[in-house]
C-alpha cells in the first residue's frame, strides 16, 4: 500500500468512527405524545416526549436561529417557538369538531423535553382524530407513538412519516 493510501486510511477510519458514534446517541427517531380526555375539566391533556437535541433542532430548522433548553437565556424564545411549532404540527377533532389547543408549558431534563397542551372543553367524545407530524420537518424516518385515553379506554398507534392522521372511536 503506498504512503499516500496508508495516510487516508488512517484519516478516514477515525472520521468514519467520530460520524458513526454520533449517530449512536439515539439512531431512532421517536416521540410519544399522550391524549388523555379529562372527565372532571371536559379538555384533552396532551403531553408530548421528545429527545432534547431533536427538539432544538427542529426548532432551529422551523424558526432558522438557534434554541437551547436548559438555558434560562432561551426561556422566552423557546415558549414563543414552542406554542407556534405545537400548533402547526398538531390538530386534535372531537366528534367531527376541530378544537383549538392551547401551548400549557414545557419540562426539560439532560436528554428529553415534555411539552404540554389542553383542549378547549368537549363533552364526552365518542371519536377523537388527530393529526400529529411533531419532528417530520427535522427527520423523514421519525416515529410517534400516539396514545389516546378516553373514560380509561387506551387506544395507541405508532405514526411513521409521512403518516400523520389517526382516527379512534370510543
Amino acid at each position: 500500500m503506498s504512503g499516500f493510501m496508508k495516510n487516508l486510511w488512517l484519516f478516514l477510519i477515525p472520521v468514519v468512527f467520530l460520524w458513526s458514534f454520533s449517530k449512536a446517541k439515539h439512531p431512532y427517531h421517536v416521540g410519544s405524545v399522550e391524549i388523555n380526555y379529562n372527565t372532571k375539566s371536559k379538555t384533552f391533556e396532551v403531553t408530548g416526549r421528545f429527545f432534547l437535541d431533536d427538539l432544538e433542532n427542529a426548532l432551529s430548522k422551523k424558526y432558522g436561529k438557534p434554541f437551547h433548553f436548559n438555558d434560562p437565556a432561551y426561556k422566552v424564545r423557546l415558549n414563543e417557538a414552542l406554542k407556534d411549532y405545537c400548533a402547526a404540527y398538531f390538530k386534535l377533532k372531537s366528534d367531527n369538531r376541530f378544537l383549538k389547543v392551547n401551548y400549557v408549558g414545557y419540562q426539560e431534563d439532560s436528554e428529553s423535553v415534555e411539552v404540554y397542551l389542553e383542549s378547549e372543553q368537549s363533552d364526552s367524545p365518542k371519536k377523537v382524530e388527530t393529526a400529529v407530524s411533531f419532528l417530520y420537518n427535522l427527520f423523514d424516518d421519525q416515529m410517534n407513538i400516539v396514545h389516546i385515553i378516553v373514560n380509561n379506554a387506551r387506544k395507541s398507534e405508532k405514526l411513521t412519516y409521512p403518516n400523520r392522521y389517526l382516527f379512534r372511536e370510543f
